[in-house]
């Protein structure tokens, strides 16, 4: 592939740079089910709360004021930042919660049904989510066989960042699979640069290594296996995963010192001043990183291609995103969520950047870059979609530094020889992480 075809003649504007760096995802190619709002809602006050602030806020409220024109009804929204979860408990605890939530986190939307504090989707705003989502983001949606969610805003970690002027100078192009990858890594340090640079001084970019390899090496029945320790970390599932780790991060196309290097300096090493790497692994938010270090520019010498397929796995992609609940079943609040569920919604924010929507019906012409819609089209033509697996399990084990998932893939990450080690080692912090 020669570089001309490889930068596929990406154009980006400023915004839609700034929009990718707190990513979330969309696809599809327009015309799916719209919201059909009927009822005239004049008079009604809802209360919307989420966790933007700022640009993403004000892009939020545009939708809500479409929704407001369409129906009469008031929406008052409220940022509650960082805090959901204390936040909306502390709602709940007073008697006075949203009307809808939007939340990241999987693990509140079940708390919050299992409780009982939200509402399964009306059949008429759960139509509009079958006509428009996957199947797997409606089953990100569901506890107990009952659907409460609305996936509004996702994000890709599935994405390989690399150097185009390093790729062109070591005469390396994008790799077919996982094998040509590291063809494509060897063909970079052959040039005199590092393959590629990891930020491996907390545990988070090397369990999103880790969820990448295993959803393409084991599947997604496997993958919810394990989420939900159904089965052991000891697994052959597991153990197939951490040798195709092993192979590279054992390797001489790592670049040296990543246990002393933070995820940020990792981006810079390969997009910095004075390059050092030619690729870096994350997630869409790398767009952020590179625009705020100002030495290189996502669309033109900045590229990304989708994480290889192993073993001929299908097209697959790890994420994350945020989903709207409600918390009543008034007739304003369930509009209100069929709204959200349509493509007329997030394309009233998708030309302005800063979202990516998992509907599939979104117009993807209206993305603002070839970049964030190339990002958009991969999450929503994936075959296999599954949420970041540390963000589904018990933060004991997966999200707490020091400990469980993150602390034993750094200590692989230093040594990729102890396999066994390893699995034991996960398989004993998750045990005692579950509940029984």
């Amino acid at each position: 592939m020669n570089a001309d075809r490889r930068r596929k003649a990406i154009v980006v504007s400023a915004v839609g740079v700034v929009g990718l760096t707190l990513a979330g995802c969309s696809g599809g190619n327009g015309g799916g089910g719209g919201s059909d709002i009927e009822g005239d809602f004049s008079g009604e006050e809802l209360t919307v709360v989420a966790a933007w602030s700022g640009a993403e806020q004000e892009n939020f409220e545009a939708v809500l004021d479409e929704f407001e024109a369409q129906t009469g009804a008031t929406v008052r929204y409220t940022s509650f930042g960082d805090n959901g979860p204390t936040y909306i408990q502390g709602q709940l605890e007073g008697g006075d919660p949203p009307s809808v939530a939007i939340v990241g986190q999987p693990a509140l939307m079940q708390e919050l049904a299992t409780n009982g504090d939200i509402v399964p989707l009306s059949d008429e705003a759960l139509g509009v989510v079958e006509e428009n989502y996957s199947q797997d983001w409606i089953d990100l949606a569901t506890v107990d066989g009952e659907t409460y969610g609305v996936w509004f805003k996702a994000a890709n970690k599935s994405t390989v960042w690399y150097n185009a002027d390093i790729y062109d100078e070591a005469g390396a192009t994008e790799p077919e699979d996982w094998d040509d990858f590291l063809e494509q890594l060897q063909i970079v340090t052959d040039a005199g640069y590092a393959g590629i640079s990891v930020g491996a001084d907390v545990g988070w970019p090397l369990t999103d290594w880790f969820e990448n390899v295993y959803l393409r090496v084991a599947g997604g029945e496997k993958y919810d296996q394990l989420t939900n320790h159904e089965i052991p970390w000891t697994d052959p599932s597991v153990q197939e995963t951490l040798e195709v780790l092993a192979e590279l991060w054992g390797s001489d196309l790592v670049q040296s010192g990543g246990d002393q290097r933070d995820f940020p300096t990792s981006v810079t090493e390969v997009f910095g001043a004075e390059p050092n790497a030619g690729t870096v692994f994350e997630g869409d938010f790398v767009a952020g990183n590179i625009t705020a270090d100002g030495n290189s520019v996502v669309g033109e010498n900045a590229l990304f291609y989708d994480f290889p397929s192993i073993n001929g796995s299908e097209p697959s992609v790890v994420g994350g995103g945020d989903v709207a609940v409600a918390f009543s079943d008034d007739p304003a609040v369930d509009a209100l969520m069929q709204f959200l569920a349509s493509p007329e919604a997030a394309e009233i924010w998708v030309p302005n950047g800063g979202l990516t929507s998992p509907n599939q019906s979104v117009d993807t012409s209206l993305y603002p870059d070839d970049v964030s819609r190339q990002i958009a089209e991969a999450l929503t033509s994936a075959e296999t979609f599954r949420f970041d697996m540390s963000d589904l399990t018990p933060s004991a084990f997966g999200g707490t530094q020091g400990q469980g998932f993150w602390q034993e893939m750094i200590r692989f990450y230093q040594d990729p020889t102890d396999i066994q080690g390893t699995m034991e080692a996960l398989e004993a912090a998750a045990a005692s992480a579950y509940p029984d």
